[in-house]
């Protein structure tokens, strides 16, 4: 497994990133589809083992059992604090990204987590309610006290990312290190201004959903996982653009046999190529040891041109409008 910094903070990550999504308490209002307790703990047992550090969370996953299950797995696997790299997020609650909601629910994951500190604390949408200033200067304060060491971001337009890092930087307080953005070989619209921004900034980028939602992981459209017939957010993100973006599915499969590998391994890799890390939600650890092969996978420059050629502008996933 191969490591990058996260912009310059220090803190180093695994290639592949582990998903919290996919764990927590399965239920009607949120998915029907995640990990229970021990097998949330069995996925983070054979992750670590594979030599993934860094698990990915938010306070709002099934309730905030995603974090809970995270905590007492690590607990019982008897993982050493400094040994793994733990980030959530908070958006998705009472009062969005106040200075009183944040406030209150860095404690609240802190608990859940089971740990005095978070690597990575992220906002997981821009929030038109609260001043920017507001929002980061309480970011700063949780890494002046010791909660959080570094600060990160998830969907939003590139122009609010750019000003709340100019904030930051005009006021002294900590900034942005990385990026958790929509990017995939299905949604690629941050190539033109998310992407270039984070560049400038030296921002790491580690984003979700790089399978499309399992999309790229098989040929065809839907497959028969109760992920697939049940994620009504995966439908909403992928459906409107299937007619051409089968095409391009088609091209990972092709690639795949090309490089008698995975078509999991051959989007991944795709995505290393741009120097991201991607945030796998495997519900299975046969899958879970699909995607970390990618880490071993250099894709030629002709195939990388061949899996992006096919590429149509899409509406926007991800950011929240007004």
């Amino acid at each position: 497994m191969n490591y990058k910094e996260i912009g310059s903070t220090g803190i180093r990550i695994s290639d592949i990133c582990l998903g919290g999504m996919s764990f927590g308490k399965r239920s009607d209002e949120y998915y029907q589809w995640t990990l229970e307790e021990k097998e949330t703990e069995e996925m983070i047992a054979h992750a670590f083992e594979l030599g993934i550090n860094f698990i990915d969370t938010a306070n709002q996953y099934s309730g905030g059992t995603s974090e809970e299950y995270i905590g007492k797995a690590l607990k019982r696997l008897d993982i050493p604090r400094d040994q793994v790299v733990l980030a959530s997020k908070v958006y998705f609650n009472e009062g969005k990204l106040s200075r009183a909601a944040i406030l209150r629910e860095i404690d609240g994951t802190l608990e859940r987590l089971g740990t005095d500190y978070l690597d990575l604390y992220q906002i997981h949408r821009f929030d038109y309610d609260t001043p920017i200033e507001e929002t980061m200067e309480t970011l700063d304060s949780l890494v002046k006290a010791g909660k959080v060491r570094a600060l990160g971001a998830s969907s939003m337009y590139a122009y609010q990312f750019h000003n709340m890092q100019i904030c930051a930087l005009q006021n002294g307080w900590t900034m942005f290190s990385a990026m958790q953005n929509h990017y995939n070989l299905l949604y690629r619209e941050d190539e033109r201004e998310m992407i270039p921004v984070c560049r400038q900034y030296n921002v790491s980028l580690i984003p979700y959903s790089p399978l499309a939602g399992g999309h790229l992981a098989h040929t065809g459209w839907t497959s028969d996982s109760l992920r697939s017939q049940s994620d009504k957010t995966i439908r909403r993100r992928y459906d409107h653009a299937m007619e051409n973006d089968l095409k391009i599915v088609e091209r990972v499969s092709e690639t795949a046999l090309k490089y008698h590998v995975s078509m999991s391994e051959v989007a991944l890799a795709w995505l290393l190529s741009k120097g991201a890390s991607p945030i796998v939600g495997a519900t299975k650890i046969s899958h879970f040891d699909e995607a970390v092969k990618a880490a071993d996978l250099t894709l030629a420059e002709e195939d990388i041109r061949y899996l992006e050629e096919l590429y149509l502008p899409h509406p926007l996933k991800g950011p929240v409008a007004r």
